[in-house]
């Protein structure tokens, strides 16, 4: 096989079976950086075998092989082999052959609990926002730190920082990889939650850069979201985040123009939208449903869905929304629900009922440097015919905004308000 056409077989099957080879080597080091190293390790065995070889017939079980290989290497060589056997319950020395294929049993079974495990670890509370990001894609997305990089528009030594300084929290902390107990199940599913999200939304309205939106990244998203509905079928929050992805994600190919400028949602063409997503969407939504209360992400999908089963901009059933925005607002107080709130009842109620709403937040410090408050309020004003301080507020905006795309939005709306 050519090389090139080899190294493709083996990022791909590196970016499916990653994952699942680095959670059922975690739970038998104990050690996510461990694990990972092992894993690694198998993909440049990989990277070198298989130009040679050829694919093996089972390349996943290939991966998981060689890097279980390398972990009881490594252990004998560190005089540590009997004890780290023995903490999965095998004596390789005595009965070798017999022990290999019990250790094999070990890595194949749970391998759903395995990679909730991981989850739970990259996305330990312990760990800052950014750190937890940067390990959940490399760990569970198979990114490399330059596509991370590449993703956020950072540096790549910040990337790998990142990444560093979590593993180490990890270890430093002896954070064990384990499935929390049912008391804090609430608190650590909502971290995970909350990264897979962060990581959606920066995909879908990037907040810097030259790109309106990054579909990898909500891509990448959508798929730890399945994932975890796969994993954790009983959840409601987990359905409700997937149904909002998905919804959200329908209207991509709606959402710039051929150039990369920004199409704002009541311009959008709706044919443009992608209905496989909003049927799956709606689909996990009722799934949310059926389970019981709505939690936030639940209620967004709600929200989304009001759109999404509106065939045209003026079908959309704005009251209902500002319902459900008022109740989110009750069981997720923030300025930036009561902003979208704002925008709800503007449509249901007329811009001066919306600009009463939004006027209220002008002085919440935690908005100070949110441009799509002042952007807000400018579309409220232009609608009320307030069009000098409707191009200031859209200025405001461009000043606060960090991604280009925006900029450039916020700029020719004020331009256009400020013609004679």
């Amino acid at each position: 096989m050519p090389t090139a056409d080899a190294h493709r077989a083996v990022e791909a099957v590196w970016r499916i079976e990653s994952a699942r080879v680095i959670a059922g080597l975690a739970r038998m080091v104990n050690d996510v950086g461990l694990a990972e190293e092992f894993a690694q390790d198998a993909l440049v065995a990989a990277l070198e075998e298989w130009p040679q070889k050829g694919i093996p017939d089972n390349p996943g079980a290939w991966l998981m092989r060689t890097a279980k290989h390398r972990a009881i290497d490594q252990f004998r060589r560190r005089d540590t082999y009997d004890r780290k056997l023995q903490q999965v319950g095998h004596d390789m020395e005595i009965r070798q052959e017999s022990a290999e294929a019990e250790l094999d049993d070990a890595l194949d079974d749970h391998i759903g609990d395995d990679l909730l495990r991981l989850i739970f670890t990259a996305c330990h509370p312990v760990l800052p926002a950014e750190g937890r990001l940067a390990l959940t894609l490399r760990l569970l997305g198979g990114l490399t730190t330059e596509e991370i990089a590449r993703a956020f528009l950072v540096p790549e030594p910040t990337v790998g920082q990142r990444i560093s300084r979590a593993k180490r929290t990890l270890a430093d902390k002896q954070v064990p990889i384990e499935l929390p107990p049912p008391s804090e199940l609430p608190t650590r599913l909502a971290s995970i939650l909350e990264v897979i999200y962060l990581i959606f939304n920066e995909g879908y309205a990037a907040s810097t850069g030259e790109d309106w939106i990054r579909p990898s990244l909500c891509e990448e998203a959508m798929r730890l979201g399945r994932v975890l509905a796969g994993l954790l079928p009983n959840e409601p929050e987990v359905h409700g985040l997937l149904a909002l992805m998905e919804i959200q994600a329908s209207r991509i190919p709606a959402r710039t123009a051929p150039d990369g400028s920004p199409i704002l949602l009541l311009d959008q063409d709706r044919s443009r939208w992608d209905r496989l997503l909003i049927r799956r969407g709606l689909t996990a939504l009722g799934r949310a449903e059926s389970l019981g209360t709505l939690g936030p992400y639940a209620l967004q999908a709600a929200i989304a869905a009001c759109h999404a089963r509106a065939l045209t901009a003026d079908a959309t059933d704005w009251p209902r929304m500002a319902a459900l925005y008022r109740l989110l607002s009750h069981v997720s107080p923030s300025p930036i629900v009561e902003l979208n709130r704002a925008v709800a009842v503007s449509m249901a109620d007329g811009p001066a009922a919306g600009l009463e709403i939004v006027d209220t937040l002008l002085s919440d410090r935690s908005l100070r440097d949110y441009p799509q408050l002042p952007a807000v309020r400018g579309d409220l004003l232009a609608r009320l015919g307030q069009a000098t301080e409707a191009a200031e507020a859209f200025e405001r905006a461009a000043d606060l905004t960090r991604n280009a795309r925006e900029r450039t939005l916020f700029l020719s709306r004020a331009a256009a308000l400020r013609q004679p």
